[in-house]
């Protein structure tokens, strides 16, 4: 950004050390994480003894623990103090009880920490996503939160793969203990991206928040006209294990052996998360360009194309991965948008509480999504399902396009 002569800027370059160390942050915390998301279903029934009904019952448990501590936490984090002392807590929490379930010998135990992890992590998402709200650039608050969304989802590839691998290495159990060691990481990323937070926004100290008075001040920010379209897109945001089974079943239905089929579904999904996370910082400069509500229409269009496409598509193999890439850019495009809005409709005070709701959309939409999208395959197919889900994206894309905002998408002064 050009300043005025001799007019010193307030802010660093876009891509700044506090925006890089959250990228950094994200990244590092979900490689630990999704290491044991890879093996745990392999831990909680091969050594645990567990079945597929528990491991179904802690990962509901756990998502929606995420989803209550993202509302819990949002308020919280609108004290630019305290969300200093909320990120790094959050994450050394989730990495060491992520690696704590390495020492269970229970099934109750594994789920317990499993709940503590997801908690931290739903906890630390509001003070971080503030804290990056505060960190970048003016007219560049999209690019930082696509260096975000790119440090996540490629976690979300590395971390599979490299729990997969040290698992035949070493086995399951060492793997998981592995987990904290990049888990740590990423609460030492993000204290350095806070020290930078420090640089930007003086702190003053805050009072006492009560969790509904956070969510009172909001009223008159505009915040609920922006969510519209954030809870349609949720709404047919389908959880990935629904793709691969409908990738599953094209490949099988092509003439693939079951066991190539189940291979090949699984380098689509890798696939899938790495074009998001490439895709994760271009959609941010588009969103510097274009807008925040335009960039999410065009994410929600990309999802149709793919939920129609994976619907009525021919059992054929490159059909299968076009319709997985236009659902990458769907999510890589939908996901930076999503919080790109909120931190341009919400001053920095009530930031934590804007991210709080959204968080709350967030899971409401994705658990809504996939408990009704996965009853609709189930009693009706694929075709059915991947349509419902199309006409709430349909009506997310077109919402965000025509739906005017009560001030314009410009980042509050800090």
């Amino acid at each position: 950004m050009r300043h005025a002569a001799g007019r010193p800027s307030r802010r660093p370059r876009w891509l700044s050390l506090g925006v890089g160390s959250i990228g950094a942050t994200s990244f590092l915390s979900d490689t630990g994480h999704e290491m044991v998301t890879a093996i745990l279903p392999s831990f909680i029934i091969n050594v645990l003894g567990g079945s597929a009904a528990v491991l179904g019952l802690i990962e509901g448990f756990s998502d929606a623990l995420t989803g209550l501590s993202k509302l819990a936490g949002g308020p919280l984090a609108d004290d630019p103090r305290r969300r200093r002392r909320m990120a790094s807590g959050g994450y050394t929490v989730t990495a060491v009880a992520t690696g704590a379930i390495g020492i269970t010998v229970a099934t109750w135990q594994a789920g317990i920490l499993r709940g503590i992890s997801w908690a931290a992590r739903g906890f630390r998402s509001p003070a971080r996503d503030s804290m990056l709200a505060t960190l970048a650039a003016e007219g560049a608050t999209g690019r930082a939160y696509g260096v975000e969304r790119a440090g996540d989802n490629l976690g979300a590839v590395l971390g599979p793969l490299l729990g997969g691998a040290l698992a035949t290495w070493i086995g399951v159990r060492p793997t998981i203990w592995v987990s904290v060691i990049p888990g740590l990481l990423a609460a030492l990323a993000i204290g350095v991206a806070a020290r930078q937070a420090r640089l930007v926004v003086a702190e003053t100290p805050g009072g006492k928040t009560r969790l509904l008075d956070g969510y009172r001040r909001l009223r008159g920010t505009g915040l609920l006209r922006v969510l519209i379209p954030i809870a349609l897109f949720e709404g047919g945001n389908l959880a990935a294990t629904l793709l691969i089974l409908r990738a599953n079943e094209l490949l099988i239905a092509e003439g693939f052996p079951t066991a190539a089929a189940i291979a090949l579904t699984t380098v689509l999904y890798a696939a899938y998360n790495a074009s998001a996370a490439l895709l994760s910082i271009p959609a941010g400069a588009l969103i510097d360009r274009i807008g925040a509500r335009t960039v999410l229409a065009l994410g929600a269009a990309a999802y149709v194309a793919a939920y129609f496409g994976l619907a009525f598509t021919a059992p054929v193999w490159g059909f299968v991965l076009l319709f997985f890439v236009l659902g990458s850019i769907g999510i890589g495009l939908g996901e930076t948008a999503e919080s790109t809005l909120v931190a341009h409709q919400v001053p920095d005070a009530m930031r934590g509480s804007g991210f709080g709701m959204l968080g709350l959309v967030q899971a409401g939409g994705d658990l809504t999504a996939t408990v009704i999208g996965g009853a609709i395959y189930t009693a009706a197919g694929a075709a059915a399902c991947f349509t419902y889900a199309g006409i709430w994206m349909a009506a997310a894309g077109i919402v965000a396009a025509l739906l005017p905002l009560r001030k314009p998408e410009l980042p509050a002064a800090a």
